[in-house]
């Protein structure tokens, strides 16, 4: 693991433009002054930043749930990405993941300034009946359980049929099933 690496992780982005920045001053151990004054942020930030560069590392900031983000903080990050180190390279990477709903928010016309700084661009297509199958098993291996012993065929089917094939719901649905299965003691599911 390399030191100079240093990954922020925003998992509940309704923030405020002062929270956000406050939670960004706090994640990277800025001085208590950089999260009252923007200006102080930056200028800490900058520094930061470019030191661990200069030491081969990275800042990444990474928001899940991107599409909850305020659009006063959306464009915070569009100027954060801005800031360049003294070799033309950006001193921060920003990972967004977020629902379909994010993405068409970024073609907005007012959002076309933060979309001309994404590199690469992903989209998790809802899953077929084969691989939410290969999806739920894998995750029952994960955790240390036989796919067969947890869920029958049908139970997969039905799983596929009323998510449809969304994983976020397949989980929802595979955790509440687990935990009806479990009240009415019945294995497998």
């Amino acid at each position: 693991a390399n030191p100079s690496f240093t990954c922020l992780h925003i998992t509940n982005p309704r923030l405020t433009r002062n929270e956000f920045f406050d939670h960004l001053s706090r994640t990277l151990q800025l001085s208590p002054d950089a999260s009252l004054s923007k200006t102080r942020f930056l200028l800490e930030f900058q520094k930061a930043a470019a030191e661990r560069i200069q030491q081969g590392g990275h800042t990444v900031l990474v928001i899940d749930e991107a599409q909850t983000v305020s659009d006063e903080v959306v464009e915070e990050l569009r100027l954060l990405t801005n800031i360049e180190a003294e070799d033309g390279g950006r001193l921060l990477a920003v990972v967004l993941i977020g629902q379909p709903e994010f993405a068409q928010r970024l073609d907005l016309p007012e959002f076309r300034h933060l979309k001309q700084r994404v590199a690469l661009r992903c989209t998790l297509n809802t899953l077929s009946l084969q691989d939410t199958a290969a999806f739920i098993a894998t995750r029952i291996r994960a955790a240390g359980g036989t796919p067969a012993s947890v869920f029958t065929r049908e139970a997969v089917e039905l799983v596929h049929r009323a998510s449809r094939g969304i994983p976020r719901v397949i989980c929802v649905l595979c955790d509440n099933a687990l935990i009806g299965g479990f009240a009415m003691n019945e294995r497998p599911v």
